[in-house]
């Protein structure tokens, strides 16, 4: 609008789109909003585990470099940036039965307690809604940051039992071969100049995820030819592998001369620093020649993409975004509303446990050589007794009653049983008993030893494996059926004359059945 000299002039401005807003192609922006919206449901309702996954990745050495990955995750995605504008996203229906999927996945791991599958859960929602939201095309487009987003999860620690008795063994066989004279007693490495653990920490875990997360990264970003992708992965599995055991055994070596306490203060400054960041350097310095991908390569090409007719028969299914983030927020509400009836089942417990007589044993004063204190956290009976046959065998039970098994509170959690968490007892060998029940050896000071037994029961089940106790869990808790879960340890001192494994197989056969004589315990008929 123009007026004569003197008077007002008003300039009327047109709204300018936001320069972000521009640089996005015309045919993503809608898809790319509805998919922050479903994303956003899953941050927020499952806030929580994705909290708990946050504190891992920062308050876990072991899980550190995976702060690391949402920045790669990015760097992934704009590597594809131009090829990705090339094509146009659509909403796909069936791409909620992934989703679906991965909620059951998640409800699964929330109603058993079992982290692990809680965790899986949230991030495979988050890549069922990249495909639900943007499509098969797009989707394919993306596949490997999809894929490396799996690097999220905090996995590994189950690992650590493995590594230890692997690093164990390359250290014994390095250590003998140096001339110093050793033995090798499960995790033990007794030495002349003192008694050596492999314990959890140095099992080489920590080193070990982290070097598969950056292996994976190098063998997509450096390779293309697929055998050279598996074999740099290999060396990737296998190098930090043998690198622990040579650091294990150098600080032996060093404790011989200079003394156990300048070794460990060696091992930790030097090895744990230094020592792997060289390993790191020698395998990247390995593949660095064989590397096959030129840097100006693609990772992926749209016309390649476009031109497959799989996807046009796929993309056949396309529907209205926004009812599909309808159905996303549907199917999410369900899964959080059976998971909180679930949760909200409670057994009833008897109100003081009692535990039964066993016939030639008689109940008296538990008296250890060391203090053992099992671990039953959450439990909402326990009962610890001794018990002594006309040998004078011992055999010290503990028995635990959870009326609901949920975070915090479950039979077989990792930190609970016969090995209690920071204190003197040390896991030292697995054990078989002479009627083929398996067990485990612990230890303390170098000195005091003991075998224990772990039996869990639920329903009409029972055994010692924690991995059967979940999936049984979750049965019932997907049933919406209520009932005690409890957890018994039998254990013996090892004694001279003595076999502690044959002292427990004869306790059990004394119960006249297990089974009956832990139902009887928390009064079930």
């Amino acid at each position: 609008m123009t007026a004569e000299p003197g008077a007002m002039r008003l300039d009327v401005i047109s709204p300018q789109r936001a320069p972000i807003t521009e640089r996005i192609a015309p045919q993503w922006r809608e898809p790319l909003a509805q998919l922050a919206l479903a994303w956003a449901v899953i941050f927020l309702l499952f806030a929580p585990d994705w909290a708990e996954m946050a504190l891992q990745w920062w308050d876990s050495s072991t899980y550190n470099h995976i702060l690391l990955v949402p920045a790669i995750l990015v760097w992934l995605v704009w590597q594809r940036a131009g090829e990705l504008a090339k094509l146009s996203p659509r909403t796909w229906w069936p791409g909620l039965v992934p989703l679906a999927g991965a909620l059951f996945i998640w409800l699964l791991g929330d109603i058993s307690g079992l982290a692990t599958a809680t965790h899986l859960g949230v991030v495979l929602a988050l890549q069922a809604l990249v495909l639900t939201m943007l499509g098969p095309r797009v989707s394919w487009a993306l596949l490997f940051p999809l894929c490396y987003g799996l690097f999220l999860v905090p996995l590994g620690d189950e690992l650590v039992p493995a590594l230890q008795m692997i690093t164990a063994e390359i250290t014994i066989a390095l250590t003998m071969a140096s001339g110093i004279p050793a033995h090798i007693e499960g995790v033990f490495i007794d030495t002349p100049a003192g008694l050596f653990e492999v314990a959890e920490a140095c099992s080489g875990v920590k080193f070990l995820i982290a070097m598969v997360a950056l292996g994976t990264l190098v063998a997509h970003v450096g390779f293309t030819s697929w055998r050279r992708r598996a074999g740099f992965m290999a060396l990737a599995v296998v190098i930090p592998v043998l690198a622990n055991g040579v650091r294990a055994w150098g600080t032996i070596y060093i404790a011989q001369s200079q003394g156990v306490a300048f070794a460990a203060g060696f091992d930790h400054i030097i090895y744990g620093w230094v020592f792997f960041a060289l390993v790191m350097g020698l395998l990247l310095g390995i593949a660095w020649k064989f590397f096959d991908r030129g840097v100006t390569t693609p990772f992926v090409s749209a016309e390649r993409i476009a031109a497959l007719s799989i996807f046009e028969k796929m993309e056949r299914r396309d529907t209205d975004g926004w009812r599909v983030l309808a159905a996303v927020a549907a199917i999410t509400l369900f899964t959080l509303a059976w998971s909180a009836k679930a949760q909200s089942l409670e057994a009833a417990v008897p109100d003081e446990l009692v535990l039964p007589e066993v016939g030639g044993w008689t109940q008296v004063m538990p008296d250890h050589a060391h203090s053992w204190q099992p671990h039953a956290g959450g439990a909402d009976r326990k009962q610890t007794v001794s018990y002594r046959d006309e040998q004078g065998r011992v055999i010290d039970v503990v028995f635990a009653v959870y009326a609901n098994q949920s975070e915090g509170r479950e039979a077989g959690a990792f930190g609970q049983g016969a090995l209690p968490a920071e204190s003197d007892w040390r896991w030292l060998s697995a054990t078989i008993s002479p009627d083929g029940v398996a067990g485990e050896r612990i230890q303390a000071l170098g000195t005091y030893r003991r075998v224990a037994e772990t039996w869990y029961r639920l329903g009409n089940w029972s055994g010692g494996s924690t991995l059967s106790l979940k999936l049984v869990t979750m049965r019932d808790r997907l049933l919406l059926r209520a009932q005690p879960a409890t957890m018994l340890i039998i254990s013996a001192e090892e004694r001279t004359g003595e076999d502690s494994t044959q002292t427990i197989a004869d306790f059990r056969s004394s119960t006249a059945g297990l089974d009956q004589w832990m139902d009887r315990a928390v009064g079930v008929d």
